[in-house]
């Protein structure tokens, strides 16, 4: 059976041929985002994908000090399954107040078409 996360990725990266991705599995460094996004500007970037059944998004504590840390070039993709369809773009900066208010916070883009422009844009 595959993860909800893995069909999330494999979306995401059909629906962004613009970008070269690089998928993390790094099991040395904690909190080490998912995704290494190449887009033709040539501006690396992370993504962290998330897939939640609520508005509440979870987070380890590793994660939330890397995007803590690494202010700049981050972002959180999240897909929301209640509301299938949903997918939510956030800068990584905002990911304390993505803790406190889950999807209830404003993101940069809404729906996978609008956040995958984005992303090509960087």
């Amino acid at each position: 059976m595959v993860k909800p996360e893995t069909k999330f990725w494999n979306e995401l990266k059909r629906n962004t041929n613009k970008i070269i991705w690089t998928r993390l599995e790094n099991k040395a460094l904690f909190g080490t985002p998912d995704l290494l996004g190449y887009p033709p500007s040539g501006n690396f970037f992370t993504v962290e994908l998330k897939v939640t059944k609520s508005n509440k998004i979870r987070f380890s504590p590793h994660q939330i000090s890397f995007h803590m840390k690494h202010n700049l070039n981050t972002f959180i993709l999240v897909a929301c399954t209640l509301d299938k369809g949903k997918v939510c773009l956030y800068p990584g900066s905002r990911i304390l107040e993505l803790v406190d208010l889950g999807l209830k916070l404003e993101p940069l883009s809404v729906g996978l078409k609008a956040c995958c422009l984005k992303l090509e844009s960087l």
